[in-house]
């Protein structure tokens, strides 16, 4: 490994990114940051890059080229689909994220089962549809309980879990109607999987998969895993083995290694995070999706208990010398309880003046990612978004960690603060 540093640029605003930018900048390589766009609390660990558009492929690898970056970090989905990596690396520069062809694991929910399906990966039934009349028919001849997705990104909407034959309907409609812009043009209906749910991060050169630790997440917005789905209300690591035994993570590491492996069949070199969700039913662990990237609120648990250079493990996945004995895992839990605005996952007011980060982070092991956040006027930190704070807490015990992470939370405060209460409970045994 060579120990000269290396200018980073990280494209992305959530929780996501600010734990990932904590981890790069531990690391001894770790040159001069930049964030595009960042957020109330990356903005005061890096350079702020104005005006780029993180999006636009061009403009990223030209910023970058002119900047001497020596590695891009790709964080959210619509940059890696968009081709951004592609053209970070035509420009000779190292990048962590997935090329847009690979990308397609998350960018189009049909692709992904075609792959699936030619791995020979577990996952649940389904079939596409491009016209409205001919998926509402197969709806009503299958029945409820039922699953409606957007082939397309939709930042975390679009997919519709249906109790009853009149809710399916009513999300097809919605995906046809265009409230998903282009992403509902196609429409996936699959079956309803039953069991607990578990995420298994992996990364990836595209010829060697290292699975990270397993984390559980809450999706629901609220207790008892009721009310709407969100991106995410809290999570925790690693998941006990009395629901995720042994058997099944070997499964899931499995599934994702198959599916490195056949993209590279047909040409497709998967290189960065590949994010499998996973929900274990009792034939085993069957595959809900693949992202193609970091998960959000999971990264802001995997990070803290990782031990590893980050910047010498991105660039061993973007130059394809990615070994397993490059990350290893210390043994404390991890319980991240994400704060949000009141009405989230619906419309929320923005523009809150935030307290007590400063006093919830004197706690021991306790750190507080930004998520929604931004600066205010007057340099006040404000809320900027539905996910606020992610509120994470790493201690020896998994009770430990938890009443931790809770008890930073009571010390943050803002105008119509809203958080569950139940967050990693299932993991008492």
């Amino acid at each position: 490994m060579s120990n000269a540093k290396v200018d980073i640029l990280l494209l992305g605003s959530g929780g996501r990114e600010h734990a990932l930018l904590v981890k790069l900048a531990q690391s001894p390589r770790a040159g001069r940051l930049y964030v595009a766009p960042g957020n109330g609390g990356m903005d005061a660990m890096a350079e702020k890059v104005e005006g780029l558009d993180a999006e636009s492929p061009v403009a990223v690898a030209d910023w970058a080229r002119g900047h001497n970056i020596g590695l891009v970090v790709i964080g959210p989905e619509a940059p890696l689909v968009a081709g951004v990596a592609d053209a970070v690396r035509s420009a000779g520069i190292p990048c962590f994220g997935p090329n847009g062809d690979a990308a397609q694991m998350e960018g189009s929910k049909k692709f992904a089962k075609q792959v699936m399906a030619r791995a020979g990966v577990p996952t649940a039934a389904y079939r596409s549809f491009t016209d409205q009349e001919s998926c509402e028919a197969y709806v009503r001849q299958v029945g409820a309980p039922i699953v409606i997705k957007a082939d397309g990104l939709a930042a975390g909407k679009g997919v519709i879990v249906a109790k009853t034959i009149d809710e399916a309907l009513e999300g097809v409609r919605e995906c046809f109607s265009g409230a998903f812009g282009d992403a509902g043009a196609t429409v996936v209906v699959e079956e309803t999987l039953e069991g607990p749910e578990c995420s298994l991060l992996a990364l990836t050169d595209g010829k060697t998969v290292v699975p990270l630790a397993t984390s559980q997440d809450h999706k629901r917005a609220l207790d008892g895993d009721k009310g709407p789905n969100t991106g995410g209300m809290g999570v925790y690591s690693p998941v006990p083995e009395h629901l995720v035994s042994a058997e099944d993570l070997a499964a899931m590491v499995d599934v994702e290694r198959r599916v490195v492996a056949e993209l590279a069949s047909e040409g497709i070199t998967y290189s960065g995070c590949l994010y499998g969700g996973f929900m274990l039913t009792s034939e085993g662990p069957k595959v809900l999706e693949f992202n193609a990237r970091f998960g959000d609120p999971e990264t802001q648990v995997v990070l803290p208990r990782m031990k590893a250079d980050l910047v010498d493990v991105f660039l061993a996945c973007d130059n394809g010398t990615l070994s397993e004995d490059m990350v290893s895992w210390d043994d404390d839990w991890a319980v991240s309880v994400v704060l949000t605005s009141a009405g989230y996952p619906g419309s929320y007011e923005k523009g809150k003046v935030i307290t007590g980060i400063e006093k919830a982070e004197e706690m021991e092991g306790v750190t507080v990612y930004h998520a929604g956040t931004a600066l205010g006027a007057g340099g006040e930190l404000v809320t900027a978004g539905g996910r606020v704070l992610d509120v994470t807490a790493v201690a020896p015990t998994f009770e430990e960690a938890r009443s931790r992470a809770y008890a930073a939370c009571e010390l943050i405060d803002f105008e119509g603060k809203t958080f569950r209460t139940d967050i990693g409970l299932r993991a008492i045994r």
